[in-house]
């Protein structure tokens, strides 16, 4: 139940930044308010990291495989992807659109067991879920 909880606030959290971050290109453009996103994201982390637990930073080099440490490369990206989406679709279409993305690709690397995850087998359920998202996408978009 937690993990379904928190889920949902991820979510939610992610439709109000990409507005929020959106809303900042307008005045500062989108490498500005992007790097400030991660800026500050950056500043949150370390705050955290100094009264919580102080995990060991040179872990970090122990790694393996090291394109794992692309994770802030791949959240730049996400940053602008989104705020361009949300300029160009508003927040709901481009939400949805993501939020589709998100489950095929996921899908897939659980399909295939990509990236040190564990291999699932085809479950033509979820795949009916997949289409019917994806139908349901459609539906939405039309006007």
């Amino acid at each position: 139940m937690f993990g379904f909880l928190i889920a949902l606030l991820s979510g939610a959290l992610m439709s109000v930044q990409g507005v929020f971050n959106t809303q900042v290109t307008k005045t500062t453009g989108v490498w500005v308010s992007n790097g400030w996103v991660q800026f500050s994201a950056f500043a949150v982390c370390l705050a955290v990291w100094f009264f919580t637990g102080r995990d060991s930073v040179a872990a970090i080099a122990r790694v393996e495989p090291k394109y794992m440490l692309l994770g802030g490369v791949i959240g730049a990206g996400i940053t602008w992807t989104v705020i361009k989406s949300v300029d160009a679709l508003g927040p709901a279409k481009s939400a949805l659109l993501i939020v589709i993305a998100q489950l095929a690709v996921s899908y897939l690397i659980e399909l295939f067991g990509l990236f040190g995850m564990d291999k699932v087998p085809l479950d033509w359920r979820k795949l009916g879920g997949l289409v019917l998202a994806v139908i349901g996408i459609a539906i939405f978009q039309w006007e």
